[in-house]
């Protein structure tokens, strides 16, 4: 069972990285998107997405991942945060 933050292996190319991203399509198709580590240049490559039957987990919380809130009422609004001024005097 791959899960996000685990460190897999496609068992088709040998791409290893971790798992950033699950996509699930309208007919179940479902896919993650791997980070893979940097080259010996330092270059972050792009995330590579492959099918999760072909995914082999080799590390599981390789990056440990906290579960997002459940409800709207606990995610931030992203907007001013309360008692800040919304401007400032000079």
């Amino acid at each position: 069972m791959v899960k996000l933050g685990d460190w897999v292996k496609d068992e088709v190319t040998g791409c290893e990285g971790v798992a950033m991203s699950r996509h699930i399509y309208l007919y179940g198709c479902e896919r993650f998107s791997i980070q893979p580590p940097m080259d010996k240049d330092g270059k972050v490559p792009d995330l590579l997405a492959f099918d999760k039957p072909q995914l082999k987990v080799i590390t599981e919380q390789y990056i440990k991942v906290e579960a997002p809130a459940t409800s709207l009422a606990q995610r931030p609004s992203g907007g001013p945060k309360r008692n800040m001024p919304l401007s400032r005097e000079t």
